[in-house]
């Protein structure tokens, strides 16, 4: 017996190719891996990230302040320096007030990195403005000067040069950070900007293509097909007239009718190539299914179920394509035969079955380009339904299309 397949609850079998007999046993996840995952589940939300960033910030800029101060320092000089490591919270939304509180912490205190942590907020809101160069200025000054004022005035002038070089690293560092995170997030806004633009000139070149292709359209069939249908009624006026009784003149009159019906349609067709316009053109519906059935020359069975009393324009259209091909193919593939047509409205969907049986008489072949059932099945897919072919047992075809009616 194969295991191919086999579950079994806690037990995972192996495939025959890593070995026969290999068992994985499976069970709850571990402590660590739970936790880690409801970490990272968390961290996924955009407000629990900030809260964790806001409590490693504080926590960064509080070790800062804790690994340097001495050990008998002045209690001002605590205060100012846990002033400044709070001033650090409100960077985001008051970005030059945070920054202005967490000076004097940084000027008679401990917390630089307080300060240039505000000074890199406000640096990347504002930018180069007048705020970021008073802050920089600021900045400088805490790290150059030294608290208390008689002991700066004690330093030597190497000790100022260096003092004014770290002063100069000190504020400049933060503003460089900022302005480039600046740079990026404008090249980034660009970038996305020119693909947005790349996109409608995709667009403007698809339709300026589209256009053109439906002006050539439209020309070749103003001056084939429209010509050609033109001389067939034409012809069929003549016939008309000539005809005085009988068969003949009944044949012509149908012909004459057809080619009229169908230049009156091209026409149409053609103006909405020209004009560009998303609709396809005239659409006869559902409700003219009596008049297709009169003059299709097929004997034809109709059934008719659940129908309601309006269905929307595309699947009024689609339903008569639909018999329409079906009722052509019917002529031209199996001439004679019976054409059963059941139309069914139910659960949403219009739902449409032809089916015929096989050829009783040896018909004339006609030309088919055998791209009306697929234009068939495009039309179902486009309306979001379904189209099936398939061979009956008596020799015959049958056809069904679903299209739902809420779309």
């Amino acid at each position: 017996m194969s295991t191919e397949g086999l579950s079994i609850p806690g037990i995972s079998m192996g495939s025959a190719e890593a070995g026969a007999g290999r068992i994985r046993r499976s069970g709850p996840p571990g402590l660590f891996t739970a936790l880690r995952r409801g970490v990272f589940a968390a961290l996924r939300r955009p407000f629990a990230t900030t809260v964790c960033v806001e409590v490693a910030v504080v926590a960064l800029v509080v070790l800062d302040v804790w690994l340097v101060i001495p050990p008998k320092a002045p209690p001002y000089s605590i205060y100012l320096s846990a002033a400044s490591c709070l001033a650090v919270v409100l960077r985001r939304r008051f970005p030059f007030l945070a920054m202005l509180a967490a000076v004097p912490g940084f000027l008679a205190g401990w917390a630089q990195l307080a300060s240039m942590i505000t000074l890199g907020m406000l640096a990347t809101r504002r930018q180069l403005t007048w705020q970021t160069w008073v802050g920089a200025a600021l900045v400088f000054t805490c790290r150059f000067l030294q608290w208390p004022l008689d002991e700066f005035a004690q330093l030597s002038w190497r000790e100022h040069f260096l003092d004014g070089i770290y002063g100069v690293l000190v504020a400049g560092m933060p503003i460089a950070i900022a302005l480039l995170l600046g740079a990026r997030a404008e090249i980034a806004a660009k970038l996305h900007e020119l693909a947005k633009s790349r996109d409608r000139e995709r667009r403007l070149y698809a339709d300026a293509i589209r256009a053109e292709e439906r002006a050539r359209l439209a020309r070749e069939m103003h001056d084939v097909v429209s010509h050609q249908i033109t001389l067939i009624a034409m012809q069929a006026g003549a016939l008309q007239a000539q005809a005085k009784e009988g068969q003949a003149l009944e044949t012509a009159q149908v012909i004459r009718r057809l080619s009229t019906r169908t230049l009156e349609e091209l026409r149409s067709l053609v103006s909405v190539l020209r004009s560009g316009a998303e609709e396809d053109g005239p659409r006869p519906g559902i409700g003219e299914l009596d008049h297709l059935i009169r003059t299709a020359d097929v004997p034809v069975q109709l059934t008719v179920e659940q129908l309601p009393d309006t269905l929307p324009s595309q699947v009024s259209a689609a339903a008569y394509r639909t018999v329409q091909e079906c009722l052509t193919n019917v002529h031209k593939h199996a001439p004679g035969a019976t054409a059963t047509i059941r139309i069914q409205a139910g659960s949403g969907a219009l739902d449409i079955e032809v089916e015929n049986e096989r050829a009783r008489e040896a018909g004339e072949t006609l030309p088919s380009g055998g791209h009306g059932l697929t234009g068939l099945a495009e039309r179902a897919r486009l309306l979001g339904g379904s189209f099936e072919t398939s061979d009956t047992k008596d020799g015959g075809f049958r056809v069904r299309a679903h299209y739902p009616l809420d779309r």
